[in-house]
């Protein structure tokens, strides 16, 4: 055996430990603090086990379109609710994915979306609750390039979708006598996350998404979202409400261009 031959499996081993340490160091480094710093003020957090509930894939099939649902986890008997719920993706470029107000009388206790996953993360669920105190949840995400993965929608097809909403009821156990709906909307819009490469010119495509989602049934708040990059293409959102015998369920988006977006629907007729 020559002294070349016999130096290569040193050589594979040293480069072996060269390119795995940056990669330890950075699985082990932890954004999570420097995030309850930057997005809560450093308010205390609380474990949220009994509180709120967050659900996702472990291994995500698309990165771009993962789906996440919340959940509240609060007993019936106790007298806090839900004020709001904070979507934090931790290693995404935009870590705060969304926020959602709920209705002070609209009883939300379970949000689905679909969002984008950047890299393998922590994902936390953080509830505001009636009583001034933040309650957080987490799961564990392995995913990577959602942020940048391609649009689904050609260009034209998108532009031509803009704006357009639909909302769906689904009918529940609970019985027609039930007050409680299960109900989905959905918004033609790219939510281009700036991140994306236009495949034929080779250039970035300007971030352009939905900032703002407002919820109501007649005039009082269901739910709103203030948005961010993390949301997939085509913003759905389903969620669970109590009906305050309202005729009328209305939607208003708005994005990051100043467009505006308004639609309403016959609760007992829903659809586009």
């Amino acid at each position: 055996m020559t002294g070349c031959t016999r130096r290569l499996p040193l050589i594979a081993l040293l480069l072996g430990i060269a390119f795995a340490v940056p990669t330890q160091a950075e699985e082990a480094y932890d954004p999570w603090p420097g995030l309850v710093q930057d997005i809560f003020s450093n308010r205390p957090m609380n474990d949220g086990s009994a509180v709120i509930g967050i659900e996702m894939p472990y291994r995500a099939e698309d990165a771009a379109i993962v789906p996440v649902t919340l959940r509240s986890k609060l007993s019936p008997a106790d007298s806090r609710r839900i004020r709001s719920i904070t979507l934090v993706i931790d290693r995404n470029p935009a870590p705060m994915a969304a926020k959602f107000e709920l209705g002070p009388d609209a009883n939300v206790t379970e949000i689905s979306t679909r969002v984008r996953v950047n890299n393998y993360t922590d994902v936390h669920a953080v509830a505001e609750l009636s009583d001034g105190q933040l309650y957080v949840s987490k799961v564990y995400v392995k995913a990577s390039g959602g942020c940048s993965a391609p649009a689904a929608k050609n260009v034209e097809e998108a532009k031509n979708r803009l704006g357009q909403m639909r909302y769906r009821q689904f009918a529940r156990e609970d019985g027609p006598a039930s007050r409680l709906r299960e109900a989905q909307i959905m918004i033609g819009h790219p939510n281009n996350s700036g991140l994306q490469m236009d495949q034929v010119t080779q250039l970035y495509i300007p971030a352009f998404f939905i900032n703002q989602l407002k919820l109501t049934q007649d005039d009082s708040p269901v739910l709103s979202m203030e948005g961010g990059i993390s949301i997939s293409e085509d913003p759905n959102l389903r969620f669970t409400y109590v009906s305050n015998g309202a005729k009328r369920f209305r939607a208003e988006a708005k994005d990051t261009d100043g467009h505006v977006f308004r639609n309403e629907w016959d609760v007992e007729k829903p659809g586009t």
